[in-house]
């Protein structure tokens, strides 16, 4: 396995595509691949994002009770997750593109029947086929990014996508909160059923093949199973995708409850709280790319993980004491910067438990992204019923869960990875 510092992508020659342009000029005209791969990786804060702002608008329209509504985001969570646990070997099997394409056609009609869904019950089955068909973006984009880099050029360009893939939660509830202003919910799927279908368009014409044919797995689903075993019998690679998971909790637990906290306990309109969301995305954009252009290479990725661990977990401790009034009662302002810091947090934590993970499998690219995804939306489906179990009217159940979540982050990271351990950046799975 490469040491962190290897900055020379990897490619193979056979992975060239047959048209004109070669894959090596491909990723010279790396902005286009920037936005390809961001494209597909937005799929998560599309879906879920530019729906938020209508939440409330939801449980009124189908008269049904604020945590039934929540779990329509749970099932597209949870579809994403199960989803990228097939996509991810598939991919590996059959090369990058035919599940990708396979994928967001079924995305767009999901979709669609999402916009026209008579009630909450089939609302939430469509949002369930939205997600499972949604995770073939998420995971083949990883692949691919895994197929082409290594080491730290691997981890700068997580960072660089961060800073596309995060246009979309800072534009998706903007955009949500705008539409709720000329229609209804619905018409956030059917713009939601237009990107989808750009989306599969722009894959289908420029996005070549990264996976070379000598490099797929001939074995079925007995094959992927014993790759997933083995890449989960590296405590190191397990505890990084731990690590991740319980820290998306943390932060989908603000996405699921911080549409009825800021809108129902603090009064915000849908645009105060669309505005909100759009500023603490920034903030993960913004340290995602000081991650990437000033840490990496620079500082031990596993330094700036435990950085941004500690300060998550300072920042869930913070919200937990306001909403439980141990500073007395407060204002929207210190609940708001409670969750930028967090946020903001998360452009460190993320994009390096991922690169640390992935950097311990050179084979098996697919399978390895399937369970960084699944792990991390599994882990945040749990979290997005919690933060409703004690209704709509406090805030202390996000606050929980979220503060949980960190200290399991922080427990798996110390006590798996084991990042005193050089060792563990050194060796891999199928070095």
């Amino acid at each position: 396995m490469p040491e962190q510092g290897a900055q020379t992508p990897a490619v193979p020659q056979s992975a060239v595509p047959s048209s004109p342009s070669s894959l090596k000029s491909t990723r010279r005209a790396g902005l286009f691949m920037i936005l390809v791969l961001g494209g597909l990786t937005a799929t998560p804060p599309l879906s879920m994002d530019m729906y938020l702002p209508a939440l409330p608008a939801v449980t009124r329209s189908l008269h049904a009770p604020a945590a039934t509504v929540q779990l329509t985001l749970t099932a597209c969570l949870a579809g994403m997750a199960l989803g990228q646990l097939a996509v991810g070997p598939m991919s590996d099997k059959w090369g990058r593109r035919r599940p990708l394409l396979t994928g967001l056609a079924v995305y767009v009609v999901a979709t669609a029947l999402c916009a026209i869904a008579p009630n909450v019950e089939s609302l939430v089955a469509f949002r369930l086929v939205q997600g499972l068909a949604g995770a073939a973006g998420i995971v083949i984009a990883r692949a691919v990014v895994r197929d082409l880099y290594d080491g730290v050029a691997m981890a700068r360009f997580f960072s660089t996508l961060m800073l596309v893939s995060g246009v979309a939660p800072i534009v998706a509830p903007l955009v949500g909160g705008q539409i709720l202003r000329v229609t209804d919910w619905r018409g956030v799927f059917v713009v939601l059923t237009f990107v989808g279908t750009a989306l599969a368009v722009l894959v289908w014409t420029r996005l070549p093949e990264t996976l070379a044919p000598a490099d797929r797995h001939a074995g079925g689903t007995a094959e992927a199973l014993r790759g997933m075993r083995a890449l989960l019998s590296d405590l190191p690679f397990t505890g990084y995708m731990l690590t991740g998971g319980f820290s998306f909790a943390a932060l989908f637990a603000y996405i699921s409850a911080s549409p009825f906290v800021v809108q129902e306990i603090y009064g915000a309109t849908p645009q105060t709280f669309s505005l909100l969301f759009g500023i603490n995305s920034v903030g993960l954009v913004a340290v995602g790319q000081i991650n990437g252009k000033l840490l990496v290479g620079r500082v031990s990725m596993d330094k700036v993980l435990g950085a941004g661990l500690a300060v998550v977990l300072l920042a869930a401790t913070a919200l937990l004491l306001m909403a439980t009034g141990a500073f007395g009662e407060v204002g929207l302002v210190p609940v708001a910067a409670g969750l930028f810091v967090l946020m903001s947090a998360m452009g460190v934590t993320l994009p390096n438990a991922q690169t640390l993970a992935l950097m311990r499998t050179r084979h098996s690219a697919g399978s390895a992204s399937a369970l960084l995804g699944t792990s991390s939306f599994l882990i945040g489906a749990i979290a997005s019923p919690l933060v409703g179990i004690a209704g709509e009217h406090t805030a202390v159940p996000m606050a929980v869960v979220q503060l949980v979540a960190a200290l399991v982050a922080v427990a798996c990271f110390v006590g798996m990875c084991r990042p005193w351990n050089t060792r563990t950046t050194a060796e891999g799975v199928g070095s």
